[in-house]
């Protein structure tokens, strides 16, 4: 389970700022709720994918 800071706080932060399992856990809600999301939640969630590549990808990290 997620122990973290919440959407509402890391909208406050580059998203470079984001630590690793932050990133992993909010690209997976959002993937989720893809077909539902609207042009703002589409656009955050391409900044974490492309965050996420500039890392050279997601460890296992759960």
């Amino acid at each position: 389970m997620y122990d973290g800071r919440d959407m509402t706080e890391l909208s406050m932060l580059p998203i470079s700022n984001w630590n690793d399992k932050e990133l992993a856990y909010f690209h997976h809600s959002l993937q989720q709720m893809t077909p539902y999301l609207n042009a703002e939640g589409q656009t955050i969630h391409q900044e974490i994918i492309a965050e996420i590549e500039n890392r050279g990808g997601l460890r296992k990290i759960f």
